[in-house]
């Protein structure tokens, strides 16, 4: 009798506590929204106000100088700065492409034993190392213990220590996503192991590869910090030797002319800002159209 004296109390205390239960999810909910703004609001602004002084201050001191001439002290144009971007880059794809890229479908095919596990750890701690650590190892290493000097070969070899492991974790990732239809595919046709590997499931996964290599090649052309060490700076074109000739870059044009008290180095430095923002953002539109095409 109790139980039954009891339970129409509690029926009408039931409503009552969903309606708090309700209440305080509510009040967590706009809590919880509101600081998700907040935190968006700092995160976007600070980035949309750097992105319209650069792009806008680039923009304006963009012309035909600044394509055709070379740096002359702190006037004249980028050419040399843009050639040496390039040169640098291009040759830290050329290195590191093939090594990360290898890496990858051993960690993805072969990687699950110890040593995998070992390979796997080394690069994602070097994904974390500074680059001006890098940059410090290879000057002692290459630029002095070689004897290469400030050049092309040391600045194009340290970006692509640095990109490496960017690129292996990339493979690895897109080749794990392959179905094991696939394998089972090239088996049942008679194909060998690494006929598998290399023109069955590697082809499979070109698109996150790419990706994987042009986010790499969009991290090496953003890189300051490891060439003041190993590329040196010149005013003067690459004249194609690889040692022993130092090689201009736009970040150097940003890290040091912006701190200079004129207002043609502020130019070149905004419009060397400018280039660099242009290629990345090329770079990272295309590494969306291939992961689209992926999915």
């Amino acid at each position: 009798m109790s139980s039954l004296a009891s339970s129409p109390g509690a029926l009408r205390s039931a409503p009552e506590s969903v309606r708090r239960v309700s209440g305080r999810r509510r009040a967590s909910a706009v809590v919880f929204a509101v600081l998700c703004s907040l935190s968006f609001v700092l995160v976007v602004v600070p980035l949309a106000d750097i992105l319209w002084t650069v792009l806008s201050r680039g923009a304006s001191a963009l012309n035909l100088e600044v394509f055709t001439q070379v740096t002359n002290g702190i006037s004249g144009g980028l050419l040399n700065a843009i050639e040496g971007t390039v040169v640098l880059s291009a040759g830290a794809i050329v290195f590191a492409a093939p090594v990360g890229v290898l890496t990858g479908v051993y960690l993805a095919e072969y990687g699950s034993g110890p040593w995998g596990s070992s390979v796997r750890f080394l690069a994602d701690v070097l994904t974390g190392v500074p680059s001006i650590v890098l940059g410090y190892f290879s000057y002692v290493t290459l630029v002095e213990g070689l004897g290469w000097q400030f050049s092309a070969l040391a600045g194009a070899i340290t970006l692509a220590i640095l990109i490496v492991p960017y690129i292996a974790r990339f493979t690895e990732l897109a080749m794990r996503q392959n179905p094991p239809s696939l394998r089972e595919a090239g088996y049942a046709l008679g194909c060998r192991e690494h006929q598998v590997v290399f023109k069955i499931l590697l082809p499979a996964a070109r698109s996150g590869v790419i990706t994987g290599v042009l986010l790499s090649l969009a991290i090496s052309v953003g890189e300051t910090a490891p060439l003041i060490y190993t590329a040196g700076w010149s005013n003067y074109m690459w004249n194609g030797k690889l040692t022993h000739e130092p090689v201009g870059y736009l970040t150097y044009v940003i890290w040091s002319f912006i701190n200079q008290p004129f207002a043609s180095a502020h130019a070149l430095a905004y419009a060397a800002a400018f280039l660099v923002i242009a290629v990345v953002l090329a770079i990272n539109i295309t590494t969306r159209m291939f992961l689209r095409k992926r999915l």
